[in-house]
């Protein structure tokens, strides 16, 4: 005779909830001591002010990874984060890949116990699930463009799902999206390369470093010493090429001026972009930095209809 189903609960769901909370910031060694398991109509049940304060103080809290595990277990993630409750068990070996729940929560763990950089180190895989592939040749493991993949699902579904909105969320899609970004760098990088990389980061460069320091989660010691000293590295380049230009611009005060004389463009929006798109090439090794006003003014007379200059 079947047991008759039972009534959906949100009290049952509110206090697996809080049961997550307290391992994941108080007591880790209560992962062991679960609360009866809550049905997936009973997580439903909850609302939003219910669920994100949890998901943040869990997060942020002292023994995250048991909490994750928590929220894990009482079904959490499958109702309202079912992107990282794919990651679940997603490699363990099989696909000759690490399990990316594993490194994620490691992720988590390493990373500064800041939200936007939590968060963004929560969900900077999820995109890998859908990019898999595999080298039928090498058998060789590949996830090309999970980065993208992985922000456009925060995007679309994740950010409103669990109001994930304004500031926050602009800087957790940021960090997914770019999370490979300082893993990229190395020696080679011109001065105007590793320029060009700290504005591109803008604001969002030091929990962007933050967060690629925490994924490197290697067992071995020689290749995670590597994977810091490079992107201390690149911290410490950019550190000094802005204190440097910082006493010395790229290019020479009075160019504006000068521009706009030679040009014979006024004052205005366009020459501001002629000047920024002068800046861009030396950025990009096109044109050299810190010379004479000149030699800037010659290459724009030689290159006006480059810049949507067309003589009259």
């Amino acid at each position: 005779m079947t047991e008759p189903a039972r009534a959906p609960d949100v009290e049952r769901a509110r206090r697996a909830l809080r049961w997550a909370v307290d391992v994941g910031t108080r007591d880790p060694r209560g992962l062991d001591d679960a609360p009866e398991r809550p049905d997936p109509v009973d997580l439903r049940l909850l609302s939003l002010e219910d669920v994100r304060p949890a998901l943040d103080t869990v997060l942020v809290g002292r023994h995250a990874e048991a909490g994750l595990d928590a929220l894990e277990r009482c079904g959490v993630l499958d109702v309202w984060l079912p992107e990282v409750a794919g990651l679940v068990g997603f490699g363990d070996g099989e696909w000759r890949h690490k399990d990316v729940w594993k490194h994620t929560k490691q992720v988590v763990r390493q990373s500064v116990p800041r939200l936007e950089v939590r968060w963004s180190a929560l969900l900077h895989d999820i995109g890998k699930p859908r990019t898999r592939t595999i080298d039928p040749q090498t058998g060789e493991v590949h996830f090309f463009g999970h980065a993208e993949v992985g922000a456009r699902m925060f995007a679309r579904r994740i950010r409103d799902r669990l109001g994930l909105d304004g500031s926050l969320g602009d800087r957790v899609h940021f960090l997914i999206l770019h999370h490979l970004r300082a893993s990229q760098y190395d020696a080679s990088w011109s001065d105007s390369a590793v320029r060009r990389f700290a504005r591109e980061m803008g604001d969002g460069l030091e929990d962007l470093l933050c967060l690629s320091r925490a994924d490197i989660t290697t067992k071995r010691p020689a290749r995670r010493k590597r994977g810091l000293e490079q992107i201390a590295e690149l911290a410490e380049r950019i550190r000094r090429i802005q204190e440097r230009d910082a006493r010395v611009p790229p290019l020479p005060k009075g160019l504006g001026t000068a521009l706009s004389n030679a040009l014979g463009v006024p004052p205005s929006k366009q020459l501001g972009e002629i000047r920024n798109r002068i800046e861009r090439l030396c950025d990009e090794g096109v044109l050299e930095s810190r010379r004479e006003i000149d030699y800037y003014v010659a290459w724009a007379l030689t290159h006006r209809e480059q810049l949507g200059l067309v003589d009259s």
